[in-house]
């Protein structure tokens, strides 16, 4: 009896997956032409409209991303400092500053100018061959005394030590530009049309170092406090006037986005068509991001003077600063993707109906398999497959919003999410057991 019922699934199975590549190929080749004209003017309007608001989806999308960071990155101190702190330990970086901070200290000392000055004295007191011999060595003495100061800077730089003054060298940078944005007093530095942090509290330590290490000439030098541009100050007076904009636009452009999205799909006549786009128009907006982000970058690169920020130091900064956004647009990306391969695993197309008739056959050789050792869900099998429906949608309710509450989701996470959703809905395919009597459905059909 077993065997006669899995030949007439069988058979059922193949009858429904003829008929569907036959409907596929019809809809391709006609035009519904027996439908009531007045239906079709009905109907006419649905789908320019769910195109337009899946394309606004689309185009709102990038904007999202681009809110969501820029808001971040101008009124929350703490995602900037995350932001900016991997900065000092980027070895272009910490080179940067060693030559920025070494050469400032050797321009205030002048080894040079002090060693001509003692052998000076020196010829004045009667030592005329020591004062020759130090005038003559006073080239290589600067320049052993510059290697000591570049020497000693470059420790300092990379020591965990100057990672904490420039957390908080940014951390009070950014709080004053907080000050700034919202209209209230600030003690923002500005330089040169950029803003900066300044370099004095690195240049104090290194003045203690060197002057343990015999250099006492250093604690006669006046206060040095260099700084290091972070961005064109012109910006701070666009930033400012769109600062209460981003805070509002960072929650509203992403609700937007999902009710654009969310109006095509259920104004389209085809909705899983639609849903398809859906997904497909939001990847392809996040690799249209990526390309501008590129562009951007090799704008920036090709304006910035070396004499400003050398070209690695700045390609490091650019990076680590947008790597935010990379990483949203991947999130992003990955979603669109799944969203595009779920609509269409679970379309009508010949692809789609022999996948999900060999997960169906899959999963009957398992019962099978089951009943045969005497294994059986028993009352569990029959109430899942009763409520197989319900928790479907429960399982995709629950991995939607595991994902919108995760603190920021990385492509692992949506991966790793889209894998367990696969997995429930496969275990309640492979546990539900209908009663005795009932056939599982086809793999053709939608139940």
């Amino acid at each position: 009896m077993r065997s006669q019922v899995s030949e007439l699934e069988s058979q059922l199975a193949k009858a429904e997956e003829q008929a569907a590549k036959a409907t596929a190929q019809a809809r391709a080749a006609r035009q519904e032409p027996s439908a009531p004209t007045g239906a079709g003017r009905h109907l006419g309007w649905r789908a320019p409209v769910a195109a337009i608001l899946i394309v606004l989806g689309s185009v709102l999308a990038p904007v999202s991303v681009l809110a969501v960071w820029s808001a971040n990155q101008v009124s929350n101190t703490s995602r900037y400092v995350e932001n900016v702190t991997p900065l000092i330990s980027a070895p272009a970086v910490q080179n940067a500053l060693t030559d920025k901070i070494s050469a400032k200290i050797s321009s205030k000392i002048d080894v040079q100018a002090v060693t001509k000055q003692v052998a000076s004295e020196l010829r004045q007191r009667g030592l005329t061959r020591l004062g020759g011999l130090l005038a003559n060595f006073s080239g290589s003495i600067a320049s052993g005394i510059d290697g000591l100061i570049h020497s000693v800077v470059a420790k300092i730089v990379t020591s965990p030590v100057v990672r904490n003054v420039w957390i908080h060298g940014n951390e009070v940078a950014h709080a004053q530009l907080v000050k700034a944005l919202s209209g209230h007093n600030s003690s923002l530095s500005v330089s040169n049309g950029k803003v900066v942090i300044g370099l004095g509290p690195f240049i104090d330590r290194v003045k203690h170092r060197l002057a343990a290490r015999g250099l006492t000439i250093v604690d006669r030098l006046p206060p040095i406090n260099p700084t290091f541009p972070l961005f064109d100050a012109k910006y701070l007076v666009k930033a400012r006037s769109l600062y209460s904009a981003l805070t509002t636009l960072k929650w509203v452009l992403p609700l937007l986005t999902l009710a654009a999205f969310a109006a095509g799909i259920y104004v389209a006549g085809r909705r899983r068509r639609a849903l398809i786009g859906a997904g497909l128009g939001l990847a392809a907006s996040m690799l249209v991001l990526a390309i501008g982000i590129a562009v951007v970058r090799a704008v920036y690169l090709n304006k910035v003077p070396n004499s400003t920020l050398p070209a690695d130091a700045a390609a490091v900064v650019f990076d680590t600063i947008v790597r935010f956004i990379k990483d949203g647009l991947r999130v992003v990306f990955a979603v669109g993707l799944i969203v595009a391969l779920a609509g269409f695993f679970t379309g009508p197309s010949v692809t789609a109906v022999k996948t999900r008739h060999g997960a169906v056959s899959a999963f009957a050789w398992l019962r099978g398999t089951g009943d045969a050792a005497g294994v059986s869900t028993g009352p569990v099998g029959r109430w899942v497959y009763r409520y197989r429906q319900a928790l479907r949608i429960a399982a995709v309710i629950i991995a939607v919003a595991v994902f919108l509450f995760w603190g920021n989701p990385t492509v692992a996470v949506v991966i790793l999410t889209a894998v367990i959703l696969v997995v429930v809905l496969a275990l309640i395919e492979l546990i539900g057991r209908p009663p005795p009597g009932i056939s599982a459905p086809a793999a053709g059909r939608q139940p």
